[in-house]
């Protein structure tokens, strides 16, 4: 039998990847900008709070050094994604843009966040919730700023895939399945039900008075 791989042994795979979901997740909050016609101001403020907001909360969280604090390059990440957006006539982009880069920001951040809460020692149950809550806050600061409808008040999955991605990694590895397969199959999993979402219209149900 094949041992998993420690958590030491994949940290510097985390790292790319946790930059990859904060670029992603960062050119979101450009275009939510965009959208908006706000200055080139508001376009790095908006991709650095997308981007590095729920990796922020998380760390708080769970007693974690924050993670931009001490490398510089995750908020020079940022600026570059909104100087990039800037430059590329993004008001002319698909208004469902903004959805499907979301959606693999989300994906991605919430198999990271989980993996680094379960990589310090917290247990499953607080490391699928602080998977959630990495791949979740940056997007709420995002549109509580624009002034467009937080995620949680609209009914369209996004948290539940959050939770599914976040949920699909931590049961693996806690299976002993390699940790790079259960954040891959973590990250498939949060994306395929927010994909499903997006180009089917699925729903929660909402809460109806008897």
């Amino acid at each position: 039998m094949i041992e998993p791989l420690p958590i030491d042994a994949i940290r510097p795979l985390l790292s790319w990847l946790d930059m990859a979901g904060v670029a992603v997740f960062a050119i979101s909050g450009a275009l939510q900008a965009a959208r908006a016609k706000q200055t080139i101001v508001t376009f790095a403020f908006f991709a650095s709070v997308t981007g590095v907001g729920g990796g922020t909360l998380r760390d708080l969280l769970i007693g974690a050094p924050v993670f931009w604090i001490q490398r510089p390059d995750y908020l020079a990440i940022c600026q570059g994604a909104a100087v990039v957006v800037w430059f590329s006539k993004a008001d002319r982009w698909p208004q469902t843009a903004l959805l499907w880069f979301d959606a693999v920001g989300m994906a991605a951040y919430a198999v990271i966040g989980a993996a680094k809460a379960d990589g310090l020692g917290v247990p499953p149950l607080p490391s699928i919730v602080m998977g959630v809550l990495t791949a979740s806050f940056g997007g709420i600061i995002r549109d509580v700023l624009a002034g467009e409808p937080s995620i949680l008040m609209r009914r369209e999955i996004y948290v539940s895939a959050a939770a599914l991605g976040a949920t699909t990694y931590v049961v693996l590895v806690g299976f002993e399945v390699d940790r790079i397969v259960a954040g891959g199959l973590g990250v498939a999993a949060g994306f395929t039900l927010r994909a499903l979402a997006i180009a089917k219209g699925i729903a929660l149900p909402s809460y109806r008075a008897r």
